[in-house]
C-alpha cells in the first residue's frame, strides 16, 4: 500500500494486476476501509485482465482525516433532511467524488471503470454525474439512489449501524459480530470468530469511528440523486441482494430504473456484504461488465 495526493488530500491506496489492463477502480461504503475489498476477492478480478485500485475514502483507514470539522450533529442532519431543507456538512459525496478522481490523475489513469459498494456506490454514481469523462462504466453494488421514498433499512439493521462504536477491542469486536448479523444475508453465514477476526484487522490497522460520523452527514447533504441518475449517459450494472436488510432490494431496483440501459443482477441469499461463495459470480459480472465496455 501506498499514500499519494490526490485532490490536495492524502490517500491511502493499493493496486492489484498489470498496469496495461482495464482498470478498475473501487470504492468502499460508509466507514469501511480499503481493506473490505478483500485481497483474494481483488485478485480475482486482475486475473479475469483489470488493474484494480482499492483505496482508503477520506476520514477513514489511513487517508486524511477531518479532525477540524468536528462531530457532526446528527440528530439535527437529520431533522434537516427529512425536513427537506439544506444539510450542511463537513463535505459532500460531490467531494469524495472528486477524491477518487483525483486518485485517478495521481496515478495517470486518464479513465476507469469504477465500482463502489454501498455508500461507495452513491460516491461512484456521484463520480459518473460529475466526471463522466473519467468514468469508462459503472457497477453500484447494495447501494441506492438517496430517493427518500424509498423503504428504509430494518429496525435491526438500523440499530446495529447506529449503536455506539466503543472503544475498547472486545467492545468493537463484539458490536461487529451484533451488525455482521444484523445487516448479512440468510444463505451465506459466517463464524464469529471470522467476523471478530476481520474487525479486529480493522482496529489495528485504524479506528476513526467520528470518521464514520462524517460520510453520513455527507450522505444526507447530498441527498436525492434520483432525479440526475435520470439523465445519466454511462453502462451501467447493479448488483445486488435480495436479503439486504441496510440497503433493500428497492434500493437496486430505483437505481436500476433511474439509469436508462442499466442492468440488474440480483443475488438470491446476498445481503448488506460479499459473502465469498458469491466472488466468482461477482467477479464474473463485473469482469464481463469491464469487458463488454472497455
Amino acid at each position: 500500500m501506498a499514500s499519494i495526493t490526490a485532490n490536495s488530500i492524502s490517500i491511502e491506496y493499493e493496486t492489484f494486476g498489470n498496469p496495461a489492463d482495464r482498470p478498475l477502480l473501487l470504492i468502499m461504503g460508509l466507514g469501511a476501509q480499503l481493506t473490505r475489498w478483500p485481497e483474494a476477492f481483488c485478485q480475482l478480478l486482475a486475473a479475469r485482465g483489470q488493474y484494480v485500485v482499492r483505496f482508503d475514502n477520506r476520514d477513514v483507514g489511513l487517508s486524511q482525516k477531518f479532525d477540524a470539522a468536528g462531530v457532526p450533529n446528527m440528530a439535527q442532519i437529520f431533522a434537516q433532511a427529512m425536513a427537506g431543507e439544506s444539510v450542511s456538512a463537513a463535505y459532500n459525496l460531490s467531494d469524495m467524488a472528486s477524491d477518487a478522481a483525483g486518485l485517478l490523475d495521481a496515478l495517470g489513469i486518464t479513465a476507469a471503470h469504477v465500482c463502489g459498494a454501498s455508500m461507495g456506490g452513491m460516491i461512484a454514481q456521484v463520480m459518473a454525474l460529475e466526471h463522466g469523462a473519467r468514468v469508462k462504466s459503472l457497477t453500484s453494488i447494495m447501494s441506492t439512489t438517496g430517493n427518500p421514498t424509498l423503504p428504509s433499512a430494518t429496525p435491526a439493521a438500523s440499530a446495529a449501524l447506529m449503536s455506539a462504536a466503543g472503544t475498547k477491542l472486545e467492545e468493537v469486536l463484539a458490536r461487529a459480530v451484533t451488525v455482521a448479523r444484523a445487516t448479512g444475508g440468510s444463505a451465506f453465514p459466517v463464524t464469529d470468530a471470522e467476523i471478530r477476526q476481520r474487525a479486529q484487522a480493522d482496529f489495528e490497522r485504524s479506528f476513526y469511528p467520528v470518521g464514520v460520523a462524517r460520510h453520513m452527514a455527507a450522505i444526507a447533504a447530498t441527498g436525492n440523486r434520483k432525479p440526475r441518475l435520470q439523465t445519466l449517459v454511462m453502462p451501467t450494472l447493479v448488483l445486488h441482494g435480495k436479503d439486504d436488510p441496510l440497503v433493500p432490494l428497492t434500493g437496486g431496483i430505483d437505481t436500476h430504473e433511474a439509469i436508462s440501459g442499466s442492468i440488474l443482477k440480483v443475488f438470491e441469499g446476498m445481503g448488506h456484504n460479499l459473502p465469498e461463495p458469491l466472488w466468482p459470480e461477482l467477479v464474473l459480472a463485473i469482469s464481463d461488465h469491464t469487458e463488454q465496455h472497455h
